[in-house]
């Protein structure tokens, strides 16, 4: 399935180009930036490209900042009952991350 899809889009690509449907698009001749995407596995790399496009940002990096920030937060805390709520919170997001990369993993 996956592969005829590939097949199709392809085509329909091709025969975009050959009526001249793709001419002077914008970021015509440019590279496109992916090398902030060597870590994003290639079959994602297009959809993660429309969701950065979009200001949209993929869960686990949403997560992966909320888990930074919660541990920065955690290190200056002075507060033992502040840091009992921080330790939670830091446990649930890292829980949800790793459901999600288990689930992409599974793929």
């Amino acid at each position: 399935m996956h592969n005829t899809l590939a097949k199709l889009a392809e085509a329909k690509i091709r025969e975009a180009i050959n009526n001249g449907e793709l001419k002077n698009l914008p970021g015509a001749g440019k590279p496109v930036e992916i090398d902030n995407m060597l870590f994003v596995p290639y079959e994602d790399r297009l959809a993660y490209m429309v969701m950065k496009n979009a200001g949209l940002v993929p869960n686990e990096v949403a997560l992966k900042k909320e888990i930074a920030c919660l541990q920065k937060s955690l290190a200056d805390c002075q507060d033992p009952s502040n840091k009992d709520v921080l330790k939670k919170r830091l446990r649930d997001y890292n829980i949800q991350y790793h459901i999600i990369m288990e689930k992409k993993a599974r793929r």
